[in-house]
């Protein structure tokens, strides 16, 4: 039987001052899709291109700095506009922050790539979000030597980073690519987006003290909202991830009908081992 050809596949992001997570979202999507095939806008001409971005296109744009909806809008105005264009070259386009990884389910044995070239997909795609944080009790420190999925074991399942990430049509993503204008969702049942912003306090910390002392002691007061729940609350087995899946594909808040609910209810899940296998 004659495999189909691989689809043309792009990447795209916007970073400011997150060269780290830059650094492995070049090198997960790169790995898939390949290198010449990522478009990476740098929020300032000071900004450190990372020394693995090869053949990525990266262009470096002028920072203003504006308040956090402005800023959001801002970007996403960008990233909504670099994928139209690039849907005349490409037939999808993967839009997303350089710390949420797009991974099929390693049960599959198939790449990103091949999986994506073989589905229909009807505007949009999107994975179940897990937002992968530090449990305190259990996990050490984060090696920035190693995968993230080799040291951190819970997620929290996100409404919010089950994100409709892949694009085959020119569309509009509203801001931080959490919803398409006048496009409904469609969850992958074999396609997870890892969020990793909260995947060490240290890391945080170091972040907001950036901001200052107050940001510090306000994040060691109260916490970072995705660590206490994956620290605090009990973690379920995979069935969970399943039921939300199903929750987050037919329940819809009636103010906002193109975003998945889950009418509040909070899941934390250990992560299925074989997701190591993502190279995440």
């Amino acid at each position: 039987m004659t495999k189909k050809p691989l689809k043309r596949i792009a990447a795209i992001t916007m970073a400011r001052n997150d060269e780290f997570f830059l650094s492995r979202w070049i090198k997960y999507y790169g790995d898939a899709i390949g290198t010449e095939n990522l478009y990476i806008y740098l929020d300032g001409t000071d900004q450190i291109t990372p020394e693995n971005a090869g053949a990525a296109h990266i262009t470096k744009l002028p920072h203003t700095d504006m308040s956090r909806a402005a800023g959001d809008k801002y970007r996403i105005g960008l990233m909504s506009d670099l994928a139209k264009k690039l849907l005349a070259e490409y037939d999808i386009v993967i839009g997303c922050d350089c710390d949420e990884f797009l991974i099929v389910d390693p049960d599959l044995n198939v790449g990103l790539a091949e999986y994506l070239s073989n589905k229909k997909i009807n505007t949009t795609l999107s994975g179940l979000g897990l937002d992968v944080g530090q449990h305190m009790t259990y996990e050490e420190p984060l090696d920035t030597t190693q995968p993230f999925l080799a040291q951190r074991k819970y997620a929290f399942i996100s409404t919010r980073y089950t994100k409709p990430v892949v694009l085959n049509k020119p569309v509009s993503w509203g801001s931080g690519f959490h919803r398409v204008k006048n496009h409904n969702f469609h969850i992958d049942k074999n396609l997870y987006l890892l969020h990793f912003g909260a995947v060490d306090m240290d890391m945080l910390i170091a972040k907001a003290a950036k901001r200052g002392e107050d940001w510090v002691n306000h994040l060691k007061r109260r916490g970072n909202g995705t660590i206490n729940d994956v620290t605090n609350r009990p973690a379920r087995g995979e069935r969970w991830v399943k039921i939300s899946r199903a929750m987050q594909r037919f329940i819809r808040a009636p103010y906002a009908w193109n975003k998945p609910n889950m009418c509040g209810i909070k899941i934390v899940v250990k992560i299925p081992e074989r997701f190591k296998k993502s190279g995440v």
